[in-house]
């Protein structure tokens, strides 16, 4: 279960089932490695003080014999190469590894490689940093706060996945999925569905990994506004997004982000469509605010401050005071203006509430709840100049306007509180992607979700109309069990109150009890305390602005020379505190390992991070912020 290295096998050596000669030729044959015998010990005596002579007598004899001295030296050998192993391996990994999004002529070194031996829990066990004491430990427990690349979710090494995963290997291993149907398939298709309760979902299509979902997704999207608007195979289409976007790796799903840091130096990338900048929410000086860039805000006005995050979620009662409006006019006007000039567009396609990669920006949502809106009521403004009016769709639940498109590979399955987090934006998605969190951690898989709708847009007599994407591995049988586990372990935390602790952090207040629309105040928590966020948001020397949402904390750094984004280097010091942890923790050295976003620092609990946890990494923030 915890994936152990066995190094030898001792056993007696007894006569009547002669274990011994069998389990040595197994092990040595199947496992490589050493079986020990030894004799078994004498019968007990009657009288005490001749069973302990006896005793005493065979341990000092086993003590001597060669088997037990063997097995004492094999294991002494095996220690010995196993810590040579790990103060070699970064070396090795240097001249070896090719590491994604990494500079490697920034690397200076082996001590800029963590060394991961083991991992458990929320922790890795990593190498730590040479020392001259002969007494300590030379592993550490590093707490992993980037949630391996935001996939961890139960924990490392989690025993309910790990069973699920050997149960799905032993009974299919890969099974091809062309035409074929296996239970895990299944009831993972199934239970997401459920999950999502959303009226317009209803098709699974599976893929192997967030970047793939996206693609995906476009190419459903993209054909059926083809279709329905009659745009010609080389008028091409483009997407509705917003800036700083980042929907993964591969080409499809680079062109549907603007030009940046991550695509500009790719050679085939070619940006398609059309991004919108839009207002943000931070934590500043104590008070939650909606920020409106400079450049928006004769269009959008100014910044406004909330009492709480909840106020700023509760996207029906600022609708009901009419805080949309600004918001859909300019949307409106915007979208005319590219018509104007010849632009086509295909899809829209946007990551609820959160922009992970592109910046961790908490995007207000009210905004992207307008965008929504807008599109769907609008199809004047992507049909084709002078063309007749389509019909409307049959289906209260049909695409309208363009399709629209849910990147929630990072920000769905509870990250952010909930198990969607189209639900903040109280809207549905057309299409919708879901990854990371999907398995817990523990091995890719994605699904792309998508309406009847868009489904038959596919479905003719001609094989060529359909949609003709897929790998070797689709719904690879130990993934989707992994998955069924990962979202059933999920919705039990959920229904049974496992975050009530997070809850009652300072997130659900007396004062909080009901919305602006007199409604139950929006359920809006954070692993993260709310005080925390808040203290650290009146540094404002250093604190440009935070927010936690869900299980996610991101800190927005100051940048003496005024600059944000990637290529910042002002969360670096913050960091660098956490990396060098707690030398005197209650349980032994530890750190937090964690990674940046230019002049952003983030953090990420897992669903099954403690209480204790999140104190003791809130002390080292203070401790780095005040530093």
């Amino acid at each position: 279960m915890r994936g152990y290295d066995v190094e030898s096998v001792v056993l007696f050596k007894e006569d009547k089932y002669q274990n011994f000669s069998y389990l040595s030729e197994y092990f040595a044959e199947h496992h490589n490695v050493p079986v020990a015998g030894v004799i078994e010990p004498p019968e007990r005596k009657s009288n005490l003080e001749e069973d302990v002579r006896a005793m005493s007598q065979y341990y000092e004899e086993q003590s001597q014999d060669g088997n037990t001295t063997n097995v004492i030296s094999h294991l002494d050998s095996r220690h010995e190469e196993r810590i040579a192993s790990l103060n070699s391996m970064a070396t090795e990994a240097l001249q070896n590894i090719w590491y994604p999004f990494a500079q490697h002529s920034l690397f200076t070194g082996p001590k800029d490689i963590n060394v991961i031996d083991s991992a458990h829990g929320d922790y890795f066990q990593t190498l730590a940093p040479s020392s001259s004491s002969q007494t300590d430990s030379l592993l550490r427990a590093s707490f992993d706060g980037s949630a391996s690349w935001w996939t961890q979710g139960l924990g490392h090494a989690n025993p309910k996945l790990t069973l699920a995963a050997a149960y799905a290997a032993g009974r299919y291993g890969h099974v091809m999925f062309a035409g074929g149907i296996h239970r895990p398939a299944a009831e993972l298709s199934s239970r997401l569905l459920k999950g999502m309760n959303s009226p317009r979902l209803n098709r699974v299509f599976f893929s192997d990994n967030g970047s793939t979902g996206i693609e995906v997704a476009l190419k459903m999207g993209l054909r059926a506004a083809k279709l329905r608007y009659g745009w010609a195979a080389e008028e091409k289409l483009g997407v509705v997004g917003l800036k700083g976007s980042y929907h993964g790796d591969t080409i499809g799903a680079m062109d549907c982000s603007e030009p940046s840091g991550y695509n500009e130096k790719v050679e085939w990338y070619d940006g398609k469509g059309h991004w919108f900048d839009y207002p943000t929410v931070l934590c500043v000086g104590g008070k939650w605010r909606v920020n409106v860039p400079e450049e928006l805000r004769q269009a959008l006005g100014e910044d406004a401050d909330f009492g709480s995050l909840s106020e700023i979620f509760d996207v029906r009662g600022r609708e009901e005071k009419g805080h949309h409006l600004r918001y859909e006019a300019f949307i409106r006007e915007t979208l005319e203006r590219l018509q104007k000039q010849g632009r086509r567009f295909g899809s829209v396609i946007i990551e609820p509430v959160v922009l992970g990669a592109g910046g961790m920006a908490l995007v207000d949502p009210l905004f992207q709840r307008a965008l929504v809106n807008v599109v769907r009521k609008s199809p004047d403004l992507f049909r084709k100049p002078n063309a007749p009016i389509e019909e409307s769709p049959s289906s209260p639940t049909a695409w309208t306007g363009l399709p629209i498109i849910f990147d929630e590979v990072f920000t769905g399955l509870y990250r952010l509180g909930r198990f969607t987090s189209s639900s903040f934006l109280e809207t549905y998605a057309d299409i919708s992607v879901h990854a990371k969190l999907l398995t817990g951690g523990l091995v890719p898989l994605c699904t792309t979700l998508a309406s009847e709708d868009i489904f038959e847009t596919f479905n003719s007599p001609d094989k060529t109309d359909a949609l003709l994407h897929g790998h070797s591995y689709t719904a690879h049988p130990v993934g989707c069990q992994v998955a069924v586990e990962s979202v059933k372990e999920l919705q039990r935390m959920d229904t049974s109150g496992s975050w009530n602790w997070a809850k009652s952090q300072g997130w659900t207040t007396p004062e909080a009890s009901s919305s602006a629309s007199g409604q139950p105040a929006v359920d809006i928590w954070s692993t993260w305390p709310r005080n925390l966020v808040e203290d650290l948001s009146r540094q404002t020397d250093r604190v440009a602005g935070i927010w936690a949402l869900g299980s996610v904390l991101a800190i927005h750094v100051k940048d003496a020379a005024g600059s944000t984004g990637y290529f910042s280097d002002a969360a670096q010091s913050l960091r660098d505190g956490l990396i060098a942890g707690d030398a005197e923790g209650v349980n032994g050295s530890w750190n937090v390992h964690c990674r940046v976003l230019g002049n952003v620092l983030y953090l990420m609990a897992s669903q099954k991070t403690t209480e204790e946890s999140v104190a003791q990494i809130s002390l080292l923030l203070r401790k780095g912020l005040n530093a």
